[in-house]
């Protein structure tokens, strides 16, 4: 009998979540939300042995009853929690509590142990009746430091997650049983029922494609495809059940590869890969489209990658590269490289709202229309965070995308523009000894008035083709980037009245063109491909950097008109010798011409031209037992500002030498890199993607941050090498485990007696996960743990950073086709860790010295985020 009508359902399904999220929505409007009060209630249920296993056991329940019931009861226990919580916060008496919730324990685990199955009616009622008790309990236990919103908030998000945990738990016991026991079963099934070949026949075909519906793109094998054992794909099946905190996250798919913050939200990332602290992105080549988003003499750093204009919804495919190995990779691709493509079409369209503590707030619509011959591709976000800072990140972005293409069987075009607004203030790294003192908080800051504001405005055109003897491509592009960034690092050190805040504007048109045709041939019988390219690309910049306080600015120290021009011809041949014999050779040539006018400083103005050629080369052997090994060696290089490449007086002081008495001298151009790696990668494991790889990078001149200039500068030749071991394994098509392991070393070469350690240089990381979709009618999601090592912060390496751990999580769940309700948990485990530590000189005001310490900005303390999407 249905005790329930469809219109009742839907009733208590909305008012159970008007429960849940009453709490998020009167969040807008207080201020007395904060992370000890959220930490408070979210650790609750998980300190206690009777709230922990009565959560788990509904869970496990509910599993069991299946059908409506594995949402129905959680959703009902949390919505009369919610109002026991508000009885026991009121104080009003209610009899018998403990002795419930002990009952409790023993009602669900007799429930769930029997696996007993009643009505829908009186499942509800049980579940609901010791919720009650349960809630009660929460209520009057209470901090009476927590704000009343954010710790139910709290557990409420705990108990959902605890739910889950139960609801997978049942899940994962079933199919467990069935991958062990299915294959005898299935061989009995067969053997016993010899007449009936069309069903075996039928069982076969579907065995053997099931490997095929396993769609995440890095558990797809690139044996017999792939140039290295370091180059992989990821796609948006991975992407889309990961927590990502940031746009720049994505970029952490790169197995070995973090993305941090030392600043605002809007500002670029700190990226570290293969023993480099690459800054904002030098030495790591990141492309949207074949569009390359590093950008050169930029006016806070050579290199800066900003990804804050990335919608990941829209992202269809990542495919990196590690290593300076690949022909059709220029400046900034030492370490690797990363191209970024959108999709030209999405299922359907998105509607999803996104809600959180510290003020974070995203609205986004995606979808693509058909549209005459082709599709019309948009999507749209807003964006706002405020962060767990003290003085308010206020972080706003407005992010748009329209694309229209046309695709045919054997060629295709598309049009796409991009539009990026966003501001934000700003709480960079903070001195050590400022927080052991209590001066400021770990959240605080010593220039409330640091920030910034960016703008990127691009449209881009892409042609391909391709037939039976050869195939071609060709994009254009031409971006508009502006940056006002104000920051202050030394705080006290040069100007004891005013501060050392510092502005860095940068105002840019970058156009460009990428041109490829590949011919399929053969050298004698064997088959081969031969690609010629050609790569052009044009900045013209106008940039300084300017001393300031609260924003306003009273001198300049530079200030330059910036012209960098390099045209990049390329060959690249890929010959297999044998069928266990591949061979890929390339060579390119990187012409450039940095100009410098209208300075400040009129001896700084000048042109000068430089060339490099890189010759590239691997050899693949294999596949034997479904594993093929690498050699692969190249050289590369990274280009300096244009600024330092033309500079003879020192632009402060206006003098030939510096501060130290040493001669003013222009930076090198071009700067080559050597790289080499040997490696294998095998899926002779079912289900099993794995690589290993080591290898070894030269550079000539290391490029460093400077404190006081907020900037990198050319330092000493240096060497890296290391290991890297990748895994991804997909035992199901529901359930997927990776695991990255990245260990490197990296020293200076020479005998400079100020030591041989790269400062920043990182050591070791470690990143794992689980994810789970499409379960139990929907469920999907998993945990991530991200490690990375600790580091030297100065040459002689006696000062060192800590480690640093995140732990985060994603639980959603999937009602019907237009539906879904997601949560996401990150840093769990509420460490202090840093997100980034430096070693420098500097001042607070009232020191009578300057003094060198460590600087840090610290990782957000553990967060929620709740999305409601909607699919039509």
């Amino acid at each position: 009998m249905n005790y329930f009508s469809k219109k009742s359902v839907w009733a208590m399904w909305s008012l159970c979540w008007s429960l849940i999220l009453f709490p998020l929505c009167a969040q807008a409007h207080t201020e007395d939300i904060d992370s000890s009060g959220w930490l408070s209630g979210f650790s609750h249920p998980l300190e206690g042995w009777d709230h922990l296993l009565t959560m788990l056991a509904v869970g496990i329940w509910a599993a069991q009853l299946k059908r409506h019931s594995v949402w129905q009861l959680p959703l009902a226990f949390v919505g009369v929690m919610c109002l026991g919580g508000l009885i026991g916060v009121a104080g009003l008496p209610v009899w018998g509590v403990e002795p419930m919730i002990l009952l409790s324990v023993g009602v669900f685990g007799v429930l769930a142990l029997r696996r007993i199955r009643v009505s829908a009616l009186a499942s509800l009622s049980v579940v609901m009746f010791f919720a009650f008790f349960h809630g009660y309990a929460h209520g009057q236990e209470m901090p009476a430091s927590a704000g009343l919103l954010s710790f139910a908030l709290g557990f409420v998000t705990a108990t959902l997650l605890l739910h889950g945990t139960g609801i997978i738990m049942v899940r994962l016991a079933v199919l467990a049983f069935a991958t062990v026991f299915g294959t005898s079963v299935h061989a009995q099934t067969v053997e016993d029922d010899g007449d009936s070949g069309s069903d075996i026949e039928s069982e076969t075909m579907r065995l053997e494609l099931l490997p095929k519906m396993v769609v995440t793109e890095r558990g797809d094998s690139l044996v017999g495809i792939a140039d290295s054992a370091s180059q992989g794909n990821v796609g948006q099946e991975q992407l889309q059940f990961r927590p990502i905190i940031r746009p720049g996250e994505i970029l952490e798919t790169v197995p070995g590869l973090i993305a941090s913050q030392h600043s605002g939200e809007g500002k670029s990332n700190q990226f570290f890969l293969r023993g480099f602290n690459l800054d904002h992105g030098t030495d790591f080549l990141t492309k949207i489209d074949d569009v390359p988003v590093n950008l050169v003499s930029h006016a806070h750093g050579q290199g800066w990658t900003d990804t804050n204009f990335l919608i990941p919804e829209l992202i269809a495919t990542i495919h990196y590269q590690k290593g300076n190995y690949y022909a059709e990779n220029g400046d900034f691709s030492s370490a690797g490289a990363a191209d970024i493509r959108y999709a030209n079409t999405l299922p359907g369209h998105i509607a999803r709202f996104t809600g959180g503590n510290f003020d974070y707030y995203r609205g986004l619509s995606a979808g693509s229309h058909r549209l005459g011959d082709g599709n019309l591709l948009y999507g749209g976000e807003i964006v706002h965070n405020g962060g767990p800072w003290t003085v308010s990140n206020d972080y706003l972005k407005f992010n748009g995308v329209l694309r229209y293409s046309e695709d045919y069987e054997s060629s295709g075009w598309s049009v796409t523009a991009m539009a990026y607004k966003a501001d934000w203030n700003a709480t960079d790294q903070i001195p050590l000894r400022a927080v052991d003192s209590g001066t400021i908080g770990r959240f605080g800051t010593l220039d409330p008035t640091d920030g910034g504001s960016s703008r990127r405005y691009s449209i881009t055109g892409e042609w391909h083709r391709q037939d039976d003897v050869s195939a071609s491509k060709l994009t254009v592009y031409g971006i508009y980037h502006e940056l006002d960034l104000y920051s202050n690092f030394t705080y006290f050190l040069e100007d004891p009245d005013r501060g050392d805040q510092f502005a860095q504007p940068d105002r840019r048109w970058t156009s460009g063109l990428n041109a490829s045709h590949t011919f399929f041939h053969k050298i004698g019988s064997f088959d081969s491909d031969s690609t010629i390219g050609l790569q052009v690309r044009n900045d013209s910049i106008r940039n300084g950097l300017l001393l300031t306080e609260a924003r306003q600015s009273w001198d300049t120290v530079r200030s330059d008109d910036v012209r960098v021009t390099n045209v990049s011809p390329y060959f690249e041949n890929k010959t297999r010798w044998t069928s266990w014999l591949r061979t890929q050779v390339g060579v390119r040539f990187d012409g450039f011409q940095f100009d410098v006018s209208d300075s400040n400083r009129s001896e700084n103005n000048g042109t000068r031209t430089d060339g490099i050629v890189s010759p590239k080369a691997g050899i693949v052997f294999g596949p034997w037992a479904d594993t093929e090994f690498y050699l692969n060696g190249g050289l590369g290089f990274h280009s300096n500002d244009a600024r330092g490449v033309n500079q003879r007086v020192d632009p402060v002081s206006g003098d030939t030498t510096d501060e130290d008495g040493n001669p003013v001298s222009r930076a090198v151009p071009l700067v080559r890199t050597y790289g080499a790696e040997g490696g294998l990668r095998t899926t002779w494991f079912k289900g099993l993607q794995s690589t290993l790889s080591v290898w070894w990078l030269d550079i000539d001149s290391e490029l460093l941050f400077v404190g006081d200039a907020g900037t990198t500068e050319a330092s000493r030749p240096s060497r890296r090498f290391g290991v890297e071991w990748a895994n991804y394994y997909s035992p199901t098509d529901w359930l997927t485990f990776d695991a990255d392991f990245s260990f490197s070393k990296a020293r200076f070469r020479g005998n400079d007696p100020a030591g041989d350690r790269i400062p920043g240089a990182i050591e070791s990381v470690i990143a794992t996960g689980a994810t789970v979709h499409d379960i139990y009618g929907g469920f999907f999601g998993g945990p991530r743990l991200r490690y990375f090592g600790p580091r030297p912060l100065i040459e002689d390496n006696s000062v060192r950073s800590d480690s640093t751990i995140l732990l985060s999580a994603m639980l959603g769940y999937r009602f019907d086709k237009t539906w879904t309700l997601q949560a996401e948990v990150f840093n769990i485990l509420n460490r202090k860790d840093s997100a980034i530590d430096y070693y420098y000189e500097s001042q607070l005001r009232g020191e009578a010295d300057p003094v060198e310490d460590i600087h840090f900005h610290p990782v957000e303390p553990v967060s929620f985020r709740m999305s409601v999407t909607a699919n039509f």
